[in-house]
């Protein structure tokens, strides 16, 4: 039983081939290209002003230099709201439920991000390294812990979006496997359980909206 409940997790097969590829590519196909033409539909403006929204909000505390990066971290961001969207969808996979997918989203991103840093200013990047004001004798042992936290920062990235996504589908799952056995035996109850069920069904279309924002935020 406890095996039945990560089954969901692992990568789908079909005929000796991973559907995990598709499973990326296909959200893709559901957002609206723009057109030619002067007036757009109704889905395609509510796309651009979220968009337009998002980019204000992520870049306002940027300088000017960092808004290079607005078309990068926008598809980012519209990638992994859909991946963690569809996913909650019965019989679908979730791919950003694997922690190599994510880590494969995240070190990239957060290497690019330090080697630009290192290039375009050096001494400000190495000055993260030490605080102000820090007495001599603390000196070296700040520089390891800086250092430690600069390279544990894209694992914390991954593996915060796998596990609120891993913990959030588990929990729906375990409280609709108890509706569907307190069904008969206990009516009163499994309906208490099933409005439970509905909230935290809300709740985890919320989550996969809000882990979306804060991996792309914290790449910022």
């Amino acid at each position: 039983m406890m095996l039945s409940f990560f089954d969901q997790f692992a990568s789908p097969v079909y005929l000796g081939t991973p559907l995990i590829a598709l499973a990326l590519s296909l959200p893709w196909i559901l957002f609206p290209k723009p057109s030619l033409r002067w007036a757009s539909n109704r889905l395609l403006v509510l796309q651009n002003w979220f968009l337009s929204q998002f980019t204000q909000q992520l870049f306002l505390p940027l300088g000017l230099g960092a808004h290079k990066w607005a078309a990068l971290f926008a598809s980012l961001m519209l990638f992994l709201i859909s991946l963690n969207m569809l996913g909650l969808l019965p019989y679908t996979f979730t791919p950003t439920t694997q922690l190599s997918l994510n880590m494969g989203l995240a070190v990239p991103l957060w290497l690019a991000t330090v080697l630009i840093g290192m290039r375009n200013q050096p001494t400000i990047s190495l000055g993260h390294l030490l605080p102000e004001g820090t007495p001599t004798p603390l000196i070296p042992v700040l520089i390891i812990i800086e250092t430690i936290s600069l390279f544990i920062r894209p694992i914390a990235l991954g593996v915060r979006l796998t596990a609120n996504l891993t913990a959030g589908h588990l929990l729906i799952q375990l409280i609709a496997t108890a509706v569907f056995v307190l069904g008969p035996i206990m009516p009163t109850v499994s309906i208490l359980t099933a409005i439970l069920l509905f909230l935290l069904s809300l709740l985890e279309v919320a989550v996969a909206m809000i882990q979306a924002y804060v991996f792309v935020l914290l790449l910022s």
